[in-house]
Order: C-alpha cells, then structure tokens, then sequence
C-alpha cells in the first residue's frame, strides 16, 4: 500500500499524519477523506479483528473484515439522526484461505476486489494511469512500488520527497505489516528520478 500525503501547510508535523493503519498483523488499511471517521472505521477494524481471533482462534480473512465494516459503514446510511461516514478504504492483507487480496469500500457500504485500485481526489486519474500500465507491472515488490511511485508522480503538481509518501508491505512469505523507512522511500525517489 502506498499514499501520498498532502500536508496543506509546512507547520504541520511530517509524522504526524498518517494514512495507513495496521488492523492485525496481516491486514492494513488506507484511507482517503474524513480523517476523523477513518478513527472510528478503523478502531472498529481492529476490535472486529481481535472478536474473530478470540472467537474462532484463527485471523479474519481479508474479505471477511471488509463485509463488515463495509456492512457498518451502509447503517449509517438508513438511520436518521447519524451521517454516512465521509471516508473510503482500500483494504490489503493477505489471509492463509486465499493469499493477498485487496478491497475498496466507499461511504455508502459498497465494496469491491482489485488487482489494482485508488482511492481520494486524484483516484480517477491514477485508476485511468494504472488501467494503461497494469500488464506491465512485475511480480516484484520493488516493480510494484515504483508503479506506485510512478502514479503519484502522474498526478502530482510538485516533485516527489519522502515527507509525502507513506508506504507498508505485507508479504506473502512473512504474512506481517512492515512500515518502509524515509530512507527507503528516499532511494525509490532517487530511482524514480532516473
């Protein structure tokens, strides 16, 4: 999963803002909108996780914990008196049933398995780049992430730099989330560059 921050101000702490969240040790979630309803979807992410775990003794599959919060996030748009949440998700993990998956919910409760997807204002833009280049990406991490890299620098209005990217991985091998450092994210910037 890869996001690109947008800090509206430089008197904003750089790492203070964070758009992926570790759920369990083999899901994440990206968001794009309301920050503040992100906290709750996510919260609620985690403790549906850890009912599953406790209740069942095995980790919820990817698709499992995306019905629900997608199922969440559609009663709050039936009840009166509540708002819908102001939030989409792109949820990735990789379960022991199926592998790596990936999942988008919007706020209406609806939710949808990709390949490849994008999520925020600049999504249209990065789906239509990623449609055009999706045959081409590699089997590889690294090919992977400079996909990513590449989108972003698609649609961006200023040079890339560590302080807007956030990137984590979930291998298949490990099954765990991993944060990539600034100084990670700094070579494949230099890289992209090249």
């Amino acid at each position: 999963m890869a996001v690109q921050k947008r800090l509206h101000t430089t008197l904003i702490e750089k790492d203070m803002v964070k758009k992926i969240f570790a759920i369990d040790d083999h899901l994440a979630v990206a968001i794009a909108g309301l920050t503040a309803d992100a906290r709750i979807l996510v919260n609620q992410a985690r403790i549906q996780a850890q009912i599953h775990r406790i209740t069942y003794n095995e980790e919820i599959t990817v698709e499992g914990l995306t019905r629900r919060i997608a199922d969440l996030k559609q009663m709050y748009t039936q009840h009166a008196g509540v708002r819908p949440f102001g939030v989409s998700l792109l949820i990735a993990g990789c379960d022991e049933v199926i592998g790596p998956q990936l999942y988008m919910t919007e706020p209406s409760g609806s939710y949808w398995g990709y390949r490849a997807a994008a999520i925020g204002s600049t999504a249209p833009t990065i789906i239509e780049y990623l449609e055009g280049e999706y045959k081409e990406i590699a089997e590889t991490l690294e090919d992977g992430i400079l996909s990513a890299m590449k989108a972003f620098n698609y649609v961006s209005d200023s040079p890339l730099n560590e302080d807007m990217i956030e990137i984590a991985v979930i291998s298949k091998e490990l099954r765990h989330l991993v944060y990539l450092k600034s100084e990670d994210i700094i070579k494949y910037v230099n890289e992209l560059k090249e």
